[in-house]
């Protein structure tokens, strides 16, 4: 079996001496400049923002210490002078009057090709990926507060079009070896067509080996009635078994070729951003546009480009070649305790480890926190953090988490060590746990039912709270201000608990029996195909009151006064592997209004009627619970009326 090729974690390699600084932006080519953007709209003093789209063409030296770490790189094409280029998307918005911008680069980490950010911190909703329309810039809080905003592409696997952007890697001459897909239909088609991450090698389908099982817990099933045949290179169309419903997953390991040099996006990253705080001109003469203009850059990433976060400071690009640091401050959002698995050889960065599906695949293995510790399965010391702290250019880091990353994502690992026990974060990390929010909703988000899972979705936003989070980080890295203190549960102070009911107090709620279903972390063997589970890391839950709140954490208002319980994890529906958890939706289940309403379903939680027994009682609870807010730096001014006023 072709052993995946995982990125070395060696810790001598980051204390090797740099070369010559070869790392370039050989050319940013202006393919359109909108000038004012966003239909003319001014933002408070700012005033407008000009709109650029952009194609960078960037090079690196394979043998520079800052770029060996990348897999496949020595084997890739290199141009008259030795580098390796990669071309991927680029856009700005910056001030039209750079004078009236604050200094700071605020970078997003596109996800899948998309944006992501104005959704939480300008509250967009939809989402949008093309801005061109006044309402595009949401409620305008980036550019009301002057920061240029920059994207560029760096998952080498993007399909173009619908605003997303765009990275091409170089593909790897004359490699072939074993891929594994993954799927998951949720419908009952048959048989149904499934794209293949990388063109097939060898169209025999007895070459290959397809899979199924109804849990991802469950043996491996070759039944007689499940096929595959190849639809061309790309694609296979599996005809399905009798007895596996709709959410049965599929596995599919075959030989493939056309491996692309995947960890390059993280080197395009940092050049991209480099280049635009530290030049002047690109290598053709043609001018940075932001040139002058940047003191400061913040990294962000949200959910995959969290964890995406998390592997450009672990796998050290937070300096360029030249040692300059790219950013002062990084901001993974619902990231948990994972990376992706993107530098590798038959890269799938848009995989992700969950309970259902992909549990298997790079990108959840030791190290999942940020200080260095020792992993009891492996012996292995290693930490998020190893490399910058060897070179000292470690960024201040905000990290903020959704209770489904307890349930999803390892997020427990983050605030343990591999035994279990609690250990502190080093001083330029801090940590918040947005309480009872599911992984992502939109602003102004009404629960709804979804195909797949048992309960309506939660609605709780986390923009109010990424936006003082960012307001902290910048205040941080400018003058030192420190943020407030970490508030995520803990094994030190009996908020982080044993995933069992008892322990973890969860209600007894007619209708959602609380069963404790959660990703359970394992040593996984990679060096076979498909990878092997070994044996388990520790994992622990949020300990929750009598109406399944979190205890610890950041509390919206209307969590402080609440109508409902909201959890961040939901559970699939009968036909579609019933009882596993529902990916990322959470749940919302409302109170009783009357004692009487809640006693003839034996619904523990007290009614509305006894919570609040005179008019306005909800209401002032809310205000004060903002007002709290506020004074700890986590809720700004500003938006102490989206809670106000929706309870009005």
């Amino acid at each position: 079996m072709t052993r995946l090729i995982a990125a070395a974690a060696i810790a001598a390699a980051i204390l090797v001496p740099a070369g010559p600084a070869s790392a370039k932006v050989l050319k940013l080519e202006i393919v359109k400049t909108e000038s004012p953007a966003f239909e003319g709209r001014s933002f408070g003093s700012v005033g407008t923002y000009d709109r650029i789209l952009a194609r960078a063409t960037i090079a690196v030296a394979p043998g520079d210490s800052h770029n060996t770490i990348i897999v496949d790189l020595d084997k890739a094409p290199r141009n008259a002078q030795g580098l390796v280029e990669a071309v991927t998307d680029v856009e700005i918005l910056r001030p039209t009057n750079a004078a009236n911008g604050n200094r700071r680069l605020f970078y997003e980490a596109i996800n899948r090709g998309g944006k992501l950010s104005f959704a939480l911190f300008n509250d967009n909703n939809p989402v949008v990926n093309d801005l061109v329309k006044a309402s595009d810039a949401g409620n305008g809080f980036l550019m009301n507060r002057g920061y240029t905003i920059v994207w560029n592409g760096w998952q080498g696997d993007i399909v173009p079009g619908g605003g997303r952007l765009t990275f091409s890697p170089p593909t790897v001459p004359g490699v072939t070896g074993l891929a594994r897909e993954e799927f998951v239909f949720d419908n009952t088609t048959n048989p149904v067509s499934a794209p293949l991450s990388y063109p097939a090698a060898d169209l025999d389908p007895s070459h290959a080996k397809l899979t199924v099982r109804e849990r991802e817990a469950d043996e491996r099933n070759a039944p007689q009635d499940l096929s595959f045949k190849y639809d061309g290179e790309g694609k296979v169309l599996i005809s399905r078994p009798a007895n596996f419903d709709a959410g049965a997953i599929y596995e599919l390991v075959y030989p493939a070729k056309d491996s692309k040099v995947m960890g390059l996006g993280l080197a395009t990253t940092r050049d991209i951003v480099s280049f635009l705080r530290y030049e002047q001109a690109d290598s053709a003469g043609n001018p940075n546009v932001l040139a002058g203009s940047i003191d400061k850059a913040i990294g962000f990433g949200l959910s995959q480009s969290g964890r995406y976060l998390h592997d450009f400071i672990y796998l050290g690009f937070n300096a360029d070649e030249s040692g300059r640091t790219v950013f002062e401050g990084l901001m993974p959002h619902i990231s948990g305790g994972k990376k992706t698995f993107t530098n590798y050889r038959f890269a799938q960065p848009g995989r992700s480890p969950y309970q259902h599906a992909d549990m298997v695949y790079p990108g959840s293995e030791f190290p999942f926190t940020y200080p260095v510790t020792t992993d009891v399965l492996t012996g292995k010391t290693d930490g998020l953090l190893a490399r910058c702290l060897a070179a000292n250019n470690c960024p201040k880091i905000i990290k903020s988490d959704s209770e489904i990353e307890f349930y999803q994502q390892r997020a427990s690992l983050v605030v343990t060590d591999t035994k279990g026990d609690a250990i502190a974060m080093p001083d330029n990390v801090r940590l918040f746990f947005l309480s009872n929010l599911q992984h992502f909703a939109l602003a102004n988000s009404k629960p709804e039912m979804t195909k797949t899972c048992q309960l309506p979705t939660n609605p709780l936003n986390a923009g109010p709270s990424v936006r003082a989070l960012l307001v902290a980080m910048d205040a941080w890295i400018t003058n030192g201000t420190e943020p407030p203190k970490s508030r995520y549960p803990s094994r030190a102070d009996g908020t982080l608990v044993a995933p069992t009911k008892a322990d973890v107090g969860f209600p007894d709620i007619p209708g959602f029996p609380y069963k404790g279903t959660m990703t359970r972390p394992v040593l996984i063997d990679f060096g076979t195909m498909p990878p092997t589970k070994g044996k388990p890391y520790p994992i622990f839950l949020p300990k929750t009151d009598a109406d399944g709140r979190a205890v610890a954490g950041v509390h919206l208002p209307t969590l402080e006064a609440p109508a409902a319980t909201h959890t961040g994890w939901n559970v699939r529906k009968a036909g579609f592997s019933e009882g596993e958890l529902c990916e990322n939706n959470g749940s919302f289940v409302p109170f009783a209004s009357t004692k009487d309403e809640r006693l003839k379903t034996g619904d523990p939680r007290l009614s509305l009627a006894e919570r609040y027994p005179h008019e306005g009682d909800r209401a002032a609870a809310i205000e004060k619970a903002a007002k709290q807010l506020v004074q700890d730096r986590l809720l700004l001014e500003e938006d102490v009326k989206i809670f106000t006023n929706a309870t009005n």
